[in-house]
């Protein structure tokens, strides 16, 4: 079972500036509607034109880019750079490069707490949770995090960050108020993405090494069911509607996405997706959902009207991450 960790990758592009495009691309000509596309072993981002489905531009961002998030405001896109310990800001309009922060150390997953004063990348390489404070990122508190910290998801009053310890097959709780670990439960084999349940009961964990996704009630640390879901489950996005989460079945071989009910805590709807998709974003009418094929060089996009694959987008290796200004509702 491949596990989303950079001590697989090692040959990665050079760190470099944003300061070039492709001719086809520049700030004048960006296209009404751009993706930003993340390439992990490449180093790269490739840019999408939304409405032809054409990559118009790709350039260098950093060594060993891994995932890529929004700012609260959807104004900048952050891209975190593990190996060569830093943040990169681009804008998601044009895909113009805004500034770096360094000596952001390992930064593999990232998120805002909801009142937006905590910034919390996990270093998975090293073994450990760092808590920035998010206004000027200067570190408040590192905590040793055993085995492999992965993804996370917050709470909805943002006193607690939870963490998918991959190698471990655990879930740990960290309490943002004092800043410490406050509990750590066993969860099925690697666990990947997390999310929190919209009416906040319930933390859904993917578990990549049985395929079903983990619902636990977090305040007693129970599990409460398991939802199979389909070979290799990696990754959790909200379709918008305050109900429905898509569940990324990341498997080497084919690979699909389930949609799964958080009020009946089933699964009502699959599509084959092939190429191991991975991360998600959904259009905000909600017609589309674009998955990166993370071992298929590919941004696929899915149309949720026909539930069909309806276009295939090559793209760089290893794709890691897709955004885009027009998504639906994170809920």
């Amino acid at each position: 079972m491949l596990t989303d960790t950079p001590r697989q990758v090692r040959h990665v592009a050079a760190c470099a500036g944003l300061s070039l495009l492709l001719a086809a691309t520049s700030v004048n000509a960006a296209p009404p509607g751009l993706a930003i596309a993340l390439n992990s072993v490449d180093g790269t981002i490739s840019l999408i034109d939304t409405e032809t489905y054409k990559v118009i531009g790709k350039a260098p961002v950093c060594k060993e880019p891994h995932h890529l998030m929004p700012t609260p405001d959807d104004k900048s896109l952050i891209v975190a750079c593990s190996a060569s310990n830093q943040l990169v800001f681009f804008d998601p309009l044009t895909g113009k490069e805004q500034r770096r922060i360094r000596d952001i150390s390992d930064p593999y997953q990232l998120g805002y707490s909801p009142d937006r004063k905590l910034f919390v990348a996990t270093s998975l390489r090293l073994d450990r949770v760092d808590i920035y404070d998010s206004a000027d990122f200067k570190l408040k508190a590192r905590l040793h995090a055993p085995r492999t910290p992965s993804h996370m998801a917050f709470d909805a009053a943002g006193d607690y960050v939870f963490i998918t310890l991959q190698d471990s097959n655990e879930v740990m709780a960290i309490n943002l108020k004092t800043l410490k670990k406050e509990w750590v439960m066993p969860v099925g084999p690697t666990p990947a993405g997390i999310v929190m349940s919209p009416d906040n009961r319930y933390l859904l964990v993917a578990i990549m090494g049985e395929g079903y996704v983990e619902v636990i009630d977090w305040r007693t640390q129970k599990t409460v069911k398991k939802i199979p879901t389909d070979t290799a489950a990696h990754n959790l996005h909200p379709r918008g509607d305050g109900r429905h989460y898509f569940v990324s079945n990341r498997a080497v071989s084919g690979g699909s996405i389930s949609l799964l009910d958080t009020q009946t805590m089933t699964v009502v709807e699959k599509y084959d997706v092939p190429g191991g998709p991975d991360d998600m974003e959904v259009r905000a009418d909600g017609k589309e959902l674009w998955a990166t094929a993370r071992f298929g060089r590919r941004v696929q996009v899915i149309d949720l009207t026909t539930k069909t694959l309806k276009t295939s987008i090559p793209v760089g290796s290893s794709p890691h991450g897709v955004f885009f200004l027009n998504h639906a509702p994170r809920k």
